[in-house]
């Protein structure tokens, strides 16, 4: 072939690195073509470690862990299947590397995944750092990106601000507040609905169903109470019924025999 043109087995050898740095929130890609750095990744699993010194001096310190990947064919690792090939499983909603919206109750599906172990298959590799190392990796450690959205959940909410439960919540959701102008030129301000607050409604909601249900309880085991009365009583009538029919019956027998004799 021509020296312009690659190789196949060239081609495998480049991967890209996307590593992410979730204490600034930024993310960076690397495109590395030597064969030798990439030996470091080859045959380690899903969660695995691996010292960045691999990657050059800049890395020198640094620890990342293997979070994820996807083949040239964009078919992505999946934890759990103990292979470096790629394999079809049945799946079911709710399993990693399926989507389970828009599907029938109980409906499989046999998907194509590949396994949890790193080979030279795999055009990227999801990367994140676990240990920082000695210098700062430019547009990855030296920068902090401020997030866009915060948490939703009130709990959570209190666990990010170290709130008491004393404390409102409803005031530190406006940290995050955004503004933004919709075509027409207006401002609009958005802020995150906070899902499980508890408030003085919610309170009495939760006291309003109580009482209901009380109230429900209540009522079936009168009803229950009255009903079993009254079947009781139907059946004392009827007993007595029954006992006036045979003692009726008896005497007229008793007199058809006196009548006899």
């Amino acid at each position: 072939c021509s020296e312009g043109l690659k190789s196949p087995q060239a081609q495998q050898r480049s991967m890209k690195l996307n590593i992410a740095y979730p204490i600034t929130g930024c993310q960076k890609k690397l495109e590395i073509d030597d064969e030798q750095k990439l030996r470091a990744f080859y045959d380690k699993r899903l969660a695995a470690d691996v010292e960045g010194d691999v990657l050059g001096e800049e890395f020198k310190g640094y620890v990342f862990k293997i979070m994820g990947g996807q083949d040239k064919q964009g078919f992505p690792m999946k934890q759990g299947v103990l292979t470096n090939g790629r394999v079809r499983l049945l799946m079911s909603p709710g399993d990693q590397c399926f989507r389970g919206y828009g599907r029938r109750d109980g409906e499989r599906r046999r998907k194509s995944v590949r396994g949890c172990i790193v080979s030279p298959d795999l055009s990227v590799l999801n990367l994140t750092i676990v240990k920082k190392g000695e210098k700062d990796l430019p547009g990855l450690t030296d920068e902090e990106k401020p997030r866009m959205r915060g948490p939703k959940r009130a709990s959570k909410i209190r666990r990010l601000f170290a709130l008491g439960k004393d404390d409102d919540v409803r005031k530190y959701v406006n940290t995050y507040r955004r503004t933004f102008e919709d075509k027409k030129g207006k401002k609009h301000s958005k802020a995150p609905k906070i899902q499980r607050l508890v408030t003085p409604v919610t309170l009495q909601r939760k006291r309003r169903k109580a009482a209901i249900k009380r109230a429900k309880h209540e009522k079936s085991r009168t009803e229950a109470a009255e009903y079993h009365k009254l079947l009781m009583q139907r059946l004392k009538e009827q007993r007595e019924r029954r006992s006036e029919s045979l003692a009726k019956k008896r005497a007229m027998r008793m007199a058809s025999q006196a009548s006899k004799e």
